[in-house]
C-alpha cells in the first residue's frame, strides 16, 4: 500500500457497484481520498461537499446520465477546475463529443486498464502540479481580457469562467499567435503527448472558443490547422 500523503480527491461514479469498489480499493491504495456515487444525481450532491480535485464518471446510470451530472458539476464554481474523466461502455462519436462539450479532461471506453487509468490520474495531476502558479494578472486583446488567476474571459459587455481546457488553449493560442498548429499539435501542448483522446476534441473547444470571442481571433488553415491572429 502506498504510505504517501493523501492530496487529491477522487469522486468515482458508476452504477455498478463491483467497479465502483475495484476504483475505490486501488485509488485509495494510490493515496488519494476516494469516494462513490451510484447515479449521476447522488454525484452532483456528493461533489458540492466533498469538492473532488477529479471525477470518474460513467455516462449510462440510472436517475440522471453522467452527460447531465458532468455538466451540472461544471457549474459549480469550486469545481470549475477539477478534472472529470467519463469510463464508459459507448463507443459513439457524438457521446465522446457530448462529454467534451461539457468539459471533459479525458474519455475511455470500458473495459478500462486499472494501471493505464491510474497512470492517466498520475499525468493530470503532475502536469496540474507543474504548472506555474499564475499571480493576479490580466491579459488584454483587443477587447479580450482574461484574468490568468480566477480563468475567466471578457469581452464587451459579456464575461465568463471559462472550463480549464478552455483557459489553457485560450492562453496557448495567446502565447503562440500568428503561428498555424495541427490540430495533433494543439492536442500535444494543451492535453499533453499521455492524454489520448480525438482530435475532433480541438474543433469541438475552438468552436466553443469562437462562440466567447467570436469569429475573427481564431482563423481556419483549410487541410492545416488554426491559427490565431489578432492584427
Amino acid at each position: 500500500m502506498c504510505q504517501c500523503t493523501i492530496q487529491y480527491q477522487i469522486l468515482v461514479v458508476d452504477d455498478d457497484e463491483d467497479i465502483l469498489e475495484l476504483l475505490e480499493y486501488n485509488l485509495s491504495n494510490e493515496g488519494y481520498e476516494v469516494q462513490t456515487a451510484g447515479d449521476g444525481k447522488e454525484a452532483v450532491e456528493k461533489a458540492k461537499t466533498f469538492l473532488p480535485n477529479l471525477i470518474l464518471l460513467d455516462i449510462m446510470m440510472p436517475v440522471m446520465d453522467g452527460i447531465e451530472a458532468g455538466r451540472r458539476i461544471r457549474e459549480i464554481p469550486d469545481l470549475r477546475k477539477s478534472f472529470l474523466i467519463f469510463l464508459t461502455a459507448r463507443s459513439e462519436e457524438y457521446s465522446e463529443v457530448a462529454a467534451f462539450e461539457i468539459g471533459a479532461n479525458d474519455y475511455l471506453i470500458k473495459p478500462v486498464k486499472l494501471r493505464a487509468l491510474i497512470s492517466r490520474i498520475r499525468a493530470l495531476f503532475k502536469r496540474d502540479d507543474e504548472e506555474p502558479k499564475e499571480g493576479k494578472g490580466k491579459i488584454q486583446v483587443k477587447e479580450l481580457t482574461v484574468n490568468t488567476q480566477n480563468y475567466t474571459l471578457a469581452r464587451l459587455n459579456n464575461s465568463w469562467v471559462l472550463p480549464k481546457k478552455e483557459f489553457d488553449l485560450l492562453m496557448f493560442f495567446i502565447q503562440n499567435s500568428d503561428k498555424v498548429y495541427t490540430r495533433y499539435e494543439i492536442l500535444s501542448n494543451v492535453w499533453g503527448v499521455g492524454i489520448h483522446v480525438s482530435e475532433r476534441t480541438v474543433d469541438v473547444h475552438i468552436r466553443k472558443l469562437r462562440e466567447k470571442i467570436g469569429e475573427d481571433f481564431i482563423k481556419t488553415i483549410k487541410g492545416v490547422g488554426y491559427l490565431f491572429s489578432h492584427s
